[in-house]
């Protein structure tokens, strides 16, 4: 079992920047991932960072502004957004499991969720 806690979300001006982190406790997942959610939307695959902090990758949307901070990894998982856009304002999922997948299916365990609104 794995328990996922996320924080860090809130209101941020078009443009500015915000952090999230999610802590893991209990069994060492092997990759530790973001998704989000918009109200009338499928569930986006943001971002995705390796046990050992040594593998990335990002979904389109967000390539070139959001980051997860090297060092980052085993049991925690930072989010770092940049240049934010009001196409950015969801629920943020962290989200632990065993496969290398974008998929939302294909993790196991789900942080409850921290809303993000983007300002004008």
């Amino acid at each position: 079992q794995v328990q996922l806690v996320e924080s860090g979300g809130g209101l941020v001006e078009y443009g500015g920047s915000l952090r999230l982190s999610c802590a893991a406790s209990g069994r060492s997942p092997l990759i530790m991932a973001w998704f989000r959610q918009a109200p009338g939307l499928e569930r986006e695959f943001v971002a995705a960072l390796s046990r050992s902090g040594a593998v990335t990758y990002y979904g389109d949307s967000v390539k070139g502004r959001f980051t997860i901070p090297r060092g980052d990894g085993e049991n925690t998982s930072n989010l770092k957004m940049n240049n934010v856009r009001h196409k950015d304002t969801a629920v943020y999922y962290c989200a632990a499991g065993y496969q290398w997948t974008r998929d939302a299916t294909g993790f196991d365990y789900w942080g409850q969720g921290t809303q993000v609104t983007v300002s004008a």
